[in-house]
């Protein structure tokens, strides 16, 4: 009897045992973050002149979402956003740098006492917020943080490797070192996968350049094909680094092939916010950057995971807010009960979704104890129905606006004061997400 159970125990083994040392390991993480991008600013979004072939081949292979929105339109607040998936008024980083007296002025305010302080009030909130890399740094993952970075060194987000330091001597208000990923080549990322592949471990990167933010100074070779193409010398230069940040894109996805991991990578792609290029001078134009409006709210969002995901469009909404649970439930992670975001993946529940909430601020952060204090003004999409609802305390004189998307993408005609009943249904939704009112 005992000779029998031995070969059958060792002949189970010579099933399990190999099938185990063969369990596809954990999928790495790419997560790719333009900087002051329009949403339509791409070829497969139907840009009549931008070249973007590497993003378009991205989208060819992903699950794109066209109708994708980020909750916040400037730059701080919506990256804090995506690494936490939770609104600005919840993580506590609701604007780009601290309110100082208007008596500081230029480099005076990143030396100011005032200024220091509340830099670190922002960086507290990222330290006690339960990361992507946070988390995924407890389940074995190396994470490696490159360009836009706000809050101060990037071991703050829970990185376990970064370019930021966040070294408030040496101007480290919004990444430092970190701004030359893309612009500078891509080397510290490939270096940092090598050492991921070295130790035998998955990794998660933030590629989040300041690109195509300005300056506006793509090479020569790239510049020369669109001035032709526009009279506006500020257009020509936008619309240049649109495709420079194109051709990083290309080089960091060929690297992944190279290196063999881009089938086990999940590839994500959202822009931080939108920007217009004003024609007649280097800055953005109204309805763009900073505003409640779709030029500085929408974004195409990609999610690529060969084998896992079938590349399709979906015209449901979505926002930059589903990208953390999203990558949380496709690792096997149960993401919080209470976070706002929603796995893209599961096609009845985006499906089920209707509505969608936001908030702009001001540039600068009123009162760290109260996010209300820098409230500018809330916004809902319903279907395709946009209310704007201003906020008194700091825009007191703007008036509540609805669209129609569907046939009014640019947000021309204000909707409100012919249709007040449905004004009244949207802003009770709204207060029922968010009040948003200063006490």
């Amino acid at each position: 009897m005992l000779p029998r159970l031995t070969a059958l125990l060792a002949f189970v083994f010579t099933l399990v045992i190999p099938a185990a040392a063969h369990a596809a390991p954990p999928p790495n993480v790419v997560l790719i973050i333009s900087d002051d991008q329009a949403w339509g600013d791409y070829g497969f979004m139907g840009h009549p002149q931008i070249r973007t072939p590497h993003l378009d081949r991205l989208a060819a292979q992903s699950l794109v979402f066209p109708r994708g929105y980020v909750p916040s339109s400037l730059c701080c607040p919506s990256l804090a956003s995506i690494i936490t998936g939770r609104y600005p008024h919840q993580n506590g980083i609701t604007s780009n740098d601290p309110a100082l007296p208007p008596t500081v002025k230029g480099r005076e305010k990143a030396q100011h006492p005032l200024f220091r302080e509340g830099r670190r009030t922002m960086n507290g909130f990222m330290e006690k917020a339960a990361t992507l890399p946070r988390v995924l740094g407890e389940r074995g993952y190396l994470s490696f943080q490159t360009g836009k970075w706000w809050q101060g060194h990037f071991k703050s987000g829970g990185f376990t490797h970064g370019m930021s330091a966040g070294d408030e001597d040496k101007g480290g208000r919004h990444g430092d070192a970190g701004l030359k990923i893309g612009r500078a080549g891509m080397e510290p990322i490939y270096e940092f996968i090598g050492t991921a592949q070295a130790e035998k471990k998955p990794f998660l990167v933030w590629y989040a350049p300041l690109l195509p933010h300005d300056p506006h100074t793509a090479p020569d070779r790239i510049l020369q094909k669109y001035q032709p193409l526009t009279p506006s010398p500020h257009v020509a230069k936008y619309w240049a680094n649109v495709e420079w940040f194109d051709e990083t894109v290309g080089q960091l996805l060929d690297h992944l092939e190279k290196q063999g991991l881009a089938e086990n990578t999940i590839v994500v792609y959202v822009t931080d916010n939108g920007w217009i290029q004003d024609p007649a001078s280097p800055k953005f134009a109204a309805k763009s950057k900073q505003s409640p409006y779709d030029g500085g709210l929408r974004t195409p969002i990609m999610i690529k995971w060969p084998g896992k995901i079938t590349p399709r469009k979906s015209e449901a909404l979505a926002t930059s807010l589903d990208i953390y649970p999203t990558l949380l439930t496709a690792l096997g992670v149960k993401p919080a009960a209470d976070l706002p975001g929603l796995d893209l993946r599961d096609e009845t529940a985006v499906a089920q979704r209707q509505q969608l909430f936001g908030e702009c601020f001001t540039h600068d952060a009123k009162d760290f104890a109260n996010p209300a204090a820098s409230l500018r003004w809330r916004w809902t999409i319903d279907g395709h129905t946009k209310l704007i609802v201003p906020a008194a305390q700091n825009e007191p004189n703007e008036k509540v606006e609805l669209y129609d998307l569907a046939s009014d993408p640019q947000e021309e005609k204000n909707l409100a004061a012919a249709q007040p009943a449905r004004v009244a249904e949207l802003t009770k939704k709204l207060d029922a997400w968010w009040p948003g009112a200063k006490p």
